[in-house]
């Protein structure tokens, strides 16, 4: 991916808190979707990747404001998840949504996903030097650190209609993120 610039908090983003997220989290992730995005914001070559969500959840786990995020291991972006210690959830106005079906639809692995889609990647960071990547036209920006992480194990699902999302394999992984951080336009 390409290098990122990297953006002083007071910017265009307004600092609040994650209890003034604005917006069904429902209809902002299911219908609106996100993008996941991690990566080492520190390498020379910006070692990052992003993906297109439509999974994932806001609330409260052991005192703790955290979203939850869902990756199939075959994603390019589950090895950056993985490996970093941060990531971040952006959510775009309606004008993006071919970027948001682009960076669904390819790989970061042959892509460059931002440039494709036409989105320019910023860091942010609560420590200097160790931020994470989002994106210079989102409207909401989470940050999170991860917690917790876990993979879907099929013999627990309880309802067998979910079998219906895996043709029995590629399950996802669970990761729990304490949100450090929310930026609003």
């Amino acid at each position: 991916m390409k290098q990122k610039e990297v953006v002083p908090a007071g910017s265009e983003w307004i600092e609040k808190s994650i209890r003034e997220f604005s917006g069904s989290p429902f209809e902002r992730i299911d219908t609106q979707w996100m993008l996941i995005t991690a990566g080492n914001v520190e390498s020379e070559k910006g070692n990052w990747n992003t993906m297109t969500a439509s999974w994932g959840g806001l609330g409260v786990l052991w005192h703790k404001d955290v979203a939850f995020i869902f990756i199939r291991p075959s994603r390019y972006t589950f090895g950056f998840v993985n490996d970093a210690d941060l990531f971040t959830l952006s959510f775009f106005d309606e004008a993006y949504r071919s970027a948001l079906e682009l960076a669904g639809e390819k790989s970061g692995r042959e892509t460059d996903k931002a440039q494709a889609a036409g989105l320019t990647p910023v860091c942010f960071g609560h420590n200097p030097g160790k931020g994470a990547v989002s994106f210079r036209e989102a409207r909401d920006i989470i940050f999170c650190k991860k917690l917790y992480a876990q993979d879907l194990d099929p013999s627990l699902f309880l309802d067998e209609s979910i079998a219906k999302n895996y043709n029995g394999c590629d399950y996802h992984r669970l990761y729990v993120g304490e949100i450090l951080g929310y930026r609003t336009r």
